[in-house]
């Protein structure tokens, strides 16, 4: 069992930055990768990006590239998500998850555990 506990979610104004948080506990041995999805109101969650657990290889959609960077902490097992530029259209929740295989990353269904998810406001 592997536990994630995200933050840093909030508000902030167009062209502000966020940086989030997942910390990972449990069998994080057996993790493979770590996912940030979001899910704005009336739409499908949609893959933001991943980081391989070992290797540290990264994916991030074309939406957020060059604007977005998620790093991880080995010391602490934490996922971070530095977000810049942050636009309207990037409100939304945003939730961590973690998968034990290493395929299908941009889907939701490749992952198996998922934290509480974090509230992005862009707005003024």
């Amino acid at each position: 069992q592997v536990y994630l506990v995200e933050s840093g979610g909030g508000l902030v104004p167009p062209g502000g930055s966020l940086r989030l948080s997942c910390a990972a506990s449990g069998s994080t041995y057996d993790l493979r990768a770590v996912g940030w999805f979001r899910q704005a109101p009336g739409k499908e969650r949609e893959i933001v990006a991943t980081i391989r657990w070992i290797g540290d290889s990264t994916y991030y959609a074309d939406s957020v590239k060059d604007r977005f960077f998620i790093s991880k902490d080995d010391a602490s097992n934490t996922v971070h998500m530095q977000m810049n530029d942050l636009r309207p259209e990037d409100t939304a929740v945003y939730y961590c998850a973690a998968a034990t295989r290493g395929w299908d990353l941009w889907l939701p269904s490749a992952y198996d555990y998922w934290g509480q998810g974090t509230q992005v406001t862009v707005s003024t």
